[in-house]
């Protein structure tokens, strides 16, 4: 290893994993130590695959690695919370896939063990590289904007995702799975926290086809200096839908307006004889071998800061913020009044 390199490690090799795969073995300044997942045959192959100096099914065997120095842990949702102490508990640093956990006290509890080893935890809210979001973000901070007031961000899967994409969709939410990306946003764009929040859900088409797990959100949040947001999260939208996913803000200032559709954007269309297809220009793409787009770019910035030994863009405490915005949204659907936020 060359004396500038940083050994990362990976635990959870699935869709999301191999994107981790791909960023930092094309990073000049990373060294793929190890890499884990609970698929013998998969890691094995994918070790091979990207030049993974070693692999395991155990994630306390990596974690015991000395040349692991840091490491993204991309496993579903509600696996988050005791891999994330373990991995602060043994000194490394850690890009934890949004979101931070499905509730406040795991969130809280990783924090604690983050803050007492003294490491690094950033939660990979990966639409504050997603370029037509810098722009909103960039227009409001010069004052081009004025005073933003109101937002409504709609982010949507087909309902492919949690049926077939998602082998654990019933142990997770639509809340946990989108909402956490749109509430994130909210309280980036507008650098505001959220105090009250009041949301419905309906629970139905995804029941019946044995996934107990909500259909969708619709959800209102309020933050301190009196903007107010509107999210709107589905799991179920129709699979002959050309893109995965449905994603369009609107943000209104107190003197500008902007827009962004990330999905139907019509930069790139293919038609055969057979189908059409939306081809993914925003999310994830690999151009000319390198991987390019708001996944990879966030990944990459972890990287950067593991390497120069700064701190990440994205702090410990927006985790935890936005783990305490999508658990109240939750409770408010759950209980049909709203949550104040503390």
């Amino acid at each position: 290893m060359q004396p500038d390199q940083v050994g990362l490690g990976i635990i959870g090799c699935g869709l999301q994993g191999e994107w981790h795969l791909k960023t930092y073995r094309a990073h000049p300044l990373v060294k793929l130590a190890c890499i884990c997942d609970v698929n013998e045959q998969r890691v094995s192959e994918l070790a091979e695959k990207y030049g993974a100096e070693s692999w395991t099914t155990d994630y306390q065997e990596l974690l015991a690695h000395d040349d692991v120095e840091a490491v993204s842990i991309v496993t579903p949702d509600h696996l988050h919370h005791d891999i994330a102490v373990a991995t602060a508990q043994a000194g490394k640093n850690i890009l934890l896939e949004k979101p931070m956990a499905t509730s406040v006290p795991e969130a809280e509890n990783i924090a604690q063990a983050v803050t007492e080893a003294g490491v690094i935890c950033m939660v990979d809210f990966q639409n504050r590289w997603n370029v037509a979001m810098v722009h909103a973000k960039e227009a409001i901070d010069c004052g081009e904007l004025g005073t933003p007031q109101v937002i409504s961000i709609r982010l949507n899967n087909k309902i492919f995702v949690p049926t077939k994409l998602l082998s654990w969709g019933g142990q997770t939410t639509v809340g946990w799975w989108l909402a956490s990306h749109a509430a994130d946003l909210v309280t980036w764009l507008f650098d505001d926290d959220v105090v009250r929040v009041y949301a419905i859900s309906r629970s139905e088409v995804l029941k019946q086809r044995g996934i107990d797990t909500p259909d969708f959100f619709h959800s209102i949040l309020e933050l301190s200096r009196g903007g107010v947001a509107h999210l709107e999260n589905c799991w179920i939208l129709g699979n002959a839908m050309p893109t995965l996913i449905d994603f369009k803000m609107e943000l209104v200032g107190s003197e500008g307006t902007a827009y962004a559709d990330c999905s139907h954007h019509g930069m790139s269309q293919i038609y055969t004889m057979t189908d059409a297809s939306w081809p993914d220009t925003c999310v994830y793409m690999d151009i000319h071998g390198l991987p390019r787009g708001l996944g990879p770019n966030s990944i990459w910035h972890f990287a950067d800061c593991m390497a120069a030994g700064t701190e990440p863009m994205v702090r410990l405490e927006d985790g935890i913020q936005n783990t305490r915005i999508v658990q109240a949204i939750h409770d408010s659907a759950q209980q049909r009044e709203p949550i104040v936020l503390k």
